[in-house]
């Protein structure tokens, strides 16, 4: 991957490197070789030192492009790899889970390490890789620091595969995130997730699957890349980046009062309830390393399907064509160490633990 700095750091031997850092890669102290995508709201957050300010400080000789409205990022980005001169060697992206996961895909299959910047609302995979602020990105790339991660591939039918980084999901909790965060700027997150959580129960009603061959009839099924804590039923912030398998949470048809509950609170909230009896047992939980679910339609209406925070619904719509009964057809797999990306050493024993 280049030439210079690259070379001298694949010299490291494995022994040298910090702890929670697997592979070396290619730094760059001042951001040379550097393409980050920013989208237009990141930097937005009060808490937040502006993640812009801070790559045009810290590498200023990193190419920034900030989105304009309608423009694409993977094809921002391809459009970059596709140079015949000045091509990067590093790709970055500023913004959540849904760019990360959009960039990825692009950066994985052009064989280029990936620098994650949050810049979105939760950022569950740069938590995860343990880079906290846009200075954590910044110390691992300018030391060449990072990790082999796994990543999952979900496919619609016949289409190619999508990249996904944390988790993908049907039933009703894509409806429950949608009002959740019309809701939030009102009522806050954990408020309006649980009158989210209401007004969409009382409302729907569950989604019929085949799982593996196995009709139910859930409220949601989420599929986590890599193992989530055991307490939560809805798996979207994977403990590790290099574990190896999917974990699979399926919300049961059952009480929905009980549904609410869970599709509502975050996971120490839902222990603390699931203590006092108010969640039931009925969520399955198992790990797989591929996983094929047909989702039938409900009311005569296809459910959307979401990953990353990104909700499919045009590509459900086109796979049901490709299903012999109604509904339509997705399969995720596993893809175990299929991207590396930039982890700096320090934050590593403090990130999610």
């Amino acid at each position: 991957m280049g030439a210079g700095r690259t070379g001298d750091a694949r010299r490291v031997a494995p022994a040298a490197l910090p702890p929670g850092v697997d592979r070396t890669l290619p730094a760059s102290p001042d951001g040379e070789g550097v393409f980050v995508v920013l989208n237009r709201s990141a930097g937005t957050s009060v808490v937040r030192t502006d993640p812009a300010n801070v790559l045009r400080e810290r590498l200023p000789r990193a190419e920034l492009h900030v989105l304009e409205p309608g423009e694409d990022p993977p094809t921002v980005v391809a459009e970059a790899l596709a140079r015949k001169t000045g091509r990067p060697r590093i790709v970055g992206i500023c913004g959540g889970d849904g760019s990360v996961g959009a960039i990825a895909h692009v950066a994985r299959h052009a064989e280029v390490p990936l620098l994650v910047v949050p810049g979105g609302t939760f950022n569950h995979f740069a938590r995860t890789a343990g880079v906290a602020s846009a200075d954590d990105a910044v110390d691992a790339v300018q030391a060449g620091q990072g990790v082999r991660a796994d990543v999952a591939e979900l496919a619609f039918g016949e289409a190619d595969p999508i990249t996904v980084m944390n988790a993908a999901s049907v039933g009703v909790y894509p409806d429950v995130i949608a009002l959740r965060e019309r809701l939030r700027p009102r009522l806050g997150k954990w408020l309006a997730g649980l009158v989210a959580a209401e007004r969409v129960l009382r409302r729907s009603e569950p989604v019929a699957v085949v799982i593996g061959g196995r009709r139910a009839e859930v409220w949601a099924l989420f599929v986590g890349v890599g193992r989530n804590d055991r307490g939560i039923h809805a798996p979207l912030q994977r403990r590790e980046l290099d574990d190896g398998v999917l974990d699979v949470r399926v919300l049961h048809r059952g009480s929905r009062t009980g549904a609410i509950a869970a599709l509502a609170f975050g996971h120490r909230t839902a222990a603390v309830l699931r203590g006092l009896r108010l969640v039931p047992e009925r969520v399955e939980a198992f790990t797989a390393t591929d996983l094929t679910v047909d989702v039938r339609p409900r009311n005569g209406q296809l459910p959307g399907f979401v990953y990353d925070g990104e909700v499919a619904l045009d590509a459900p719509a086109a796979a049901s064509a490709d299903l012999s009964a109604p509904g339509y057809r997705t399969r995720i797999r596993v893809v175990p160490r299929a991207l590396d990306v930039y982890r700096p050493a320090a934050r590593v024993d403090s990130s999610m633990r």
